[in-house]
């Protein structure tokens, strides 16, 4: 199915019934009603126009329903990915210009571009550089920037910062201008959605309302806080008699055909926050759709997701938009409503253009605090306290890393974050494979299995060195293997063999290979020879192609107990 291949909505349409449509279209509707607000705000936190969230909720849902792998992801505007297209375009522009907005375009752009590249090479294995606990710190830190920088819509204060101790700051210098009817409408937003979070779905429960029917409602809350806000903004005109600042007057309309700038020098400047917002926004929404298809029994193929999120972020890029990514409180939303195909991204996508449309005035009066209070309380669920917790007791070297990723972010910003948690990463990952364990074996009496010395009453043979190396060998650690066997045979002057057992190791490059060849070189020397058991067929050919085999000391024996009875019997029949 070639087309399938390569068009994955093309595999769903030829077998969509009419069972599918009353799912798809529910949910594209309950959807529709959470992503309007959502879509508003995120552009808000982008530093971009609140239109612009809209505009990017239209075309690119079509593109990755088309080319996307998942049937159930919601594609959109999201938190982190807003956070991080604000820290890469306000260097180039004021929040609020045409160079701003034409940065985001041109950041949407390369970004779609790096991840078409990316998934047409099938190189989506990638963005595994990224681990879960870099990820955990990244996210968890931009949750608690992004939550603090709207605390200045909460406040009605003005106020702005590239990490949270300037933002901190600035906000306390401008706490006197607070304005207390924002502060009665932010914070009581605030806490009627916490409520609703934490009790409302259960309380409903209780009530006899199903439990999807009682988890969308409470999904449904931020609508809720919006709406009546709105009319209360509206009825006793707040922003004209005490200030409440409100979003304004829309523009209605589809979204505009818009084509990035051509000023080169910032599309040099854009090109690494592009790639990272790509990789990052991959990473969090394979993440999501990965565990909404498993509970189907559904399959998704991440190097067609990277293609199907290429897309959307240049279809974004040429419809007025921003960069955007699979969001993981939508996509909840949209399975429980009953999506059954992209197909409901569609209908969503339509019902948004609708919206852009018709029914911008009524956005009109909508107050920045309501819709500061809704991102405030979207992204504290993101912050992930549980993951330092389990790695500072499982890995003290991957809770650095979250550490570090997170205490960047805050500190220096976003992008100086995630550079810094990878690099770490690598770092302990180089320190790790630089020093293998390696373990002196013997045998399980009565048996045929060979266990660590150290930690198992076992049976060996003075003349024989049974080592097992648990890392695969390369350049950085094949001089510690040296150093380590040199050790082992000082400390056993009755050795004449030692036996390097390989069943841990899966790649022996070129480095290691010349190390082998000086520690046999050496062993043999001393009157030791070097044998080798357990080696993998795929590595033995790679072995056996570049002669090292024939130039070997010892021999090579397919298992630990046929080498320590084949050479026992060397010394008890010379």
């Amino acid at each position: 199915m070639p087309l399938a291949r390569y068009l994955p909505a093309a595999q769903w349409l030829r077998g969509y019934g009419r069972d599918d449509l009353p799912g798809d279209l529910i949910a594209a509707g309950i959807v529709t009603i959470m992503l309007i607000p959502q879509s508003l705000a995120y552009a808000m936190l982008a530093g971009l126009p609140p239109q612009v969230g809209l505009y990017a909720s239209v075309l690119p849902l079509i593109a990755y329903a088309a080319f996307g792998s998942s049937r159930t992801l919601a594609v959109g505007p999201v938190a982190v990915v807003s956070l991080m297209t604000a820290s890469a375009i306000g260097e180039f522009a004021a929040p609020g210009t045409a160079g701003h907005a034409e940065a985001a375009l041109i950041l949407a752009f390369l970004s779609g571009l790096f991840l078409l590249a990316l998934g047409l090479m099938r190189l989506g294995f990638l963005a595994n550089l990224l681990s879960h606990p870099v990820i955990s710190g990244f996210i968890s830190a931009s949750a608690v920037l992004i939550a603090a920088g709207q605390l200045k819509h909460v406040l009605g204060i003005e106020a702005s910062g590239g990490n949270l101790i300037a933002l901190l700051g600035a906000m306390a210098s401008h706490a006197r201008d607070a304005n207390a009817t924002t502060i009665a409408i932010g914070a009581g937003s605030l806490v009627f959605l916490v409520w609703t979070n934490a009790s409302l779905s259960r309380a409903l429960q209780r009530l006899g309302v199903s439990g999807t029917a009682a988890d969308l409602a409470g999904k449904a809350a931020p609508v809720i806080a919006v709406v009546a806000t709105t009319i209360v903004v509206a009825a006793l005109r707040l922003h004209e008699t005490q200030g409440v600042k409100i979003v304004g007057e829309i523009p209605a309309g589809l979204p505009p055909l818009t084509l990035p700038g051509m000023q080169w020098r910032v599309w040099l400047d854009l090109a690494p926050a592009a790639a990272l917002i790509g990789v990052v926004g991959f990473v969090e929404s394979v993440s999501v759709a990965h565990a909404l298809a498993a509970k189907r029994r559904q399959k998704i193929d991440p190097d067609q997701e990277l293609v199907g999120l290429g897309a959307a972020n240049v279809a974004a890029a040429f419809s007025g938009g921003f960069p955007v990514t699979g969001g993981f409180a939508r996509s909840v939303v949209n399975v429980a409503a009953g999506a059954n195909t992209q197909l409901a991204a569609v209908f969503t996508a339509v019902l948004i253009a609708i919206a852009t449309l018709w029914l911008t005035p009524a956005f009109y009066f909508m107050p920045h605090a309501v819709l500061a209070a809704t991102i405030i309380v979207a992204v504290l669920r993101l912050i992930d306290l549980r993951t330092l917790a389990h790695a500072w007791k499982y890995d003290r070297g991957d809770a650095l890393s979250l550490v570090v990723t997170a205490l960047a972010v805050l500190t220096v910003g976003v992008e100086a974050g995630i550079v810094a948690g990878v690099a770490l990463s690598i770092a302990a990952y180089l320190w790790r494979t630089s020093r293998p364990h390696l373990a002196l074996v013997g045998q399980v009496p009565g048996t045929e299995h060979y266990r660590n010395v150290l930690r198992h009453r076992v049976l060996t043979r003075p003349e024989i060195l049974a080592v097992r190396v648990d890392e695969s060998l390369y350049f950085v650690n094949a001089r510690y293997l040296e150093n380590a066997i040199a050790t082992l045979v000082t400390e056993h002057p009755q050795a004449r063999h030692v036996v390097l057992i390989c069943s841990g190791v899966n790649l022996i490059d070129v480095s290691a290979l010349e190390t082998l060849a000086a520690i046999d070189e050496n062993l043999q020397a001393a009157g030791v020879r070097l044998h080798l058991a357990e080696v993998k067929g795929p590595l033995m050919d790679r072995l056996a192609r570049v002669g090292f085999l024939e130039g070997l000391s010892g021999r090579v024996f397919l298992s630990t107990h046929a080498a320590m009875e084949s050479l026992a019997l060397e010394k008890d029949h010379p």
